[in-house]
């Protein structure tokens, strides 16, 4: 496994370098950058795309629950608190771990293991899906198999994305990106930063402003197929 880039968001400089002396115990882990507050972060985390984060909850302006929120694509999360009131809470946005301040090297070292367990899982077990291959998809206490040419659209929702399919419209904990790199290219299309769609389920094509074209799709939704895709989708199918 190569070094797991990852980003320090602290506000507290005595705590940043705490975790700096920790991480040193564990050479796979390279922190690209440090910040002082959610809005830096955010900067940062777009522009480094890290792998992980270690996210403190209690900064001054956003905490470390609104940072999530304003991510589209949320790395591994590692909290560290020096309050144990958000533990639940913490588990909600998917963390990987929640560390209590001060944090013991045995603890720290244990949460370094689950962040490598899970990327080692997520590049061994995630390959392309095929059409008609199925899918399991939860929603609180809903399930459904779900073939994945009936899939109609995807589309960013906060740290969620949203998944139609036949009547049906679950929000699933994964960016658009991760679920966009499993999906047959031949038959999904990025349609926009926001949504990917099916194209069998295209009904119709339209012309909008600004070289943009409209595309309605057989259960009525119209997406915008921004200006440089709307090229991309014209040489596809060679309108």
């Amino acid at each position: 496994m190569s070094t797991i880039k990852t980003i320090i968001v602290e506000d507290s400089r005595l705590a940043r370098n705490e975790l700096h002396e920790l991480i040193k115990l564990h050479p796979d882990i390279e922190v690209v950058a440090e910040a002082e507050n959610a809005d830096h972060a955010y900067d940062l985390i777009n522009k480094l795309q890290p792998q992980l984060i270690f996210l403190d909850i209690n900064m001054p302006g956003k905490d470390g629950f609104e940072l999530l929120e304003m991510l589209h694509e949320v790395p591994l999360v590692v909290f560290t608190t020096a309050f144990d009131e958000y533990a639940i809470k913490s588990f909600e946005y998917n963390a990987l771990d929640y560390l209590l301040k001060p944090i013991n090297e045995k603890r720290f070292a244990d949460a370094v293991e689950k962040v490598k367990t899970k990327i080692n899982q997520t590049q061994t077990t995630q390959g392309p899906l095929l059409e008609n291959n199925q899918i399991f998809i939860k929603d609180g206490e809903k399930c459904w198999l779900v073939r994945i040419a009936d899939i109609q659209l995807c589309e960013i929702v906060g740290n969620y994305t949203r998944v139609y399919f036949n009547d049906n419209k679950p929000l699933i904990y994964k960016s658009l990106n991760q679920i966009e790199e499993r999906l047959p290219q031949h038959l999904f299309f990025r349609a926009n930063r926001q949504q990917v769609i099916n194209l069998q389920f295209i009904k119709s094509v339209e012309n909008a402003l600004s070289g943009k074209l409209i595309a309605t799709l057989t259960n009525g939704t119209e997406v915008e197929i921004s200006r440089r895709q709307s090229v991309l989708f014209k040489d596809m199918l060679s309108l």
